[in-house]
């Protein structure tokens, strides 16, 4: 079953007039999520910043098991 037309996205003059735009309107007025496609943008270097937490040691050697977990999975793809 073909889906409604969308409507256009509007062009933006600013990230700011976008983030608004977005933030009022439905986007399954403008974008067809049945059709949409994961995407990977391996180039983007993620924004890093040191923090200090304070953790029970036995949750630290929990998340770096679950860490290790993930990472042996992510590098199956």
């Amino acid at each position: 079953m073909p889906s409604a037309k969308k409507k256009p996205v509007p062009k933006f003059r600013s990230e700011e007039e976008e983030r608004e735009f977005w933030a009022t309107n439905d986007s399954t007025e403008f974008i067809d999520w049945q059709s949409a496609k994961r995407t990977k943008f391996p180039n983007l270097k993620p924004t890093l910043r040191t923090i200090s937490l304070r953790l029970p040691v036995s949750m630290i050697e929990d998340l770096k098991v679950l860490a290790n977990s993930r990472m042996c999975l992510t590098s199956l793809y």
